[in-house]
């Protein structure tokens, strides 16, 4: 298990909201926040910005499998079936660990980090 002094996270959804999430969070390497995994189907800039920066593309199982060594998800998809086969797979595994922040922890996160503002997507739903 990780300390507190070191969170080892990965973003799911690098559309235009995990993208620019993405970007912030690179920013903010030192100070105990390990970005390691991204989850992208598509190819996106964001993907792409990931891959450049050296951080692992994997999927959903991939994330699964790292039980107690992944402390947070930021699922950022916008869709809710990838969300809720997320918490199945790591309620199926045992994995009691890993926090799964939704898009509306980013965005209380980002206000807190960044002066700009996060993309809105009307209609989207933020909720757990």
């Amino acid at each position: 298990m990780n300390s507190q002094n070191n969170q080892n996270i990965a973003i799911i959804g690098l559309g235009r909201i995990g993208s620019a999430f993405l970007t912030e969070m690179l920013k903010k390497k030192s100070g105990g926040i390990n970005l390691a995994y991204v989850a992208e189907k598509m190819d996106t800039p964001g993907k792409a910005q990931a891959i450049a920066a050296g951080i692992q593309v994997v999927n959903l199982d991939d994330l699964v499998a790292l039980g107690d060594k992944l402390d947070v998800i930021f699922e950022l998809s916008g869709l809710a079936d990838v969300r809720n086969e997320l918490r199945h797979k790591l309620a199926a595994a045992g994995n009691h660990h890993t926090i799964i922040a939704s898009e509306t922890i980013a965005r209380l996160i980002w206000a807190l980090i960044s002066d700009d503002a996060l993309p809105v997507i009307e209609g989207r739903k933020t909720g757990y």
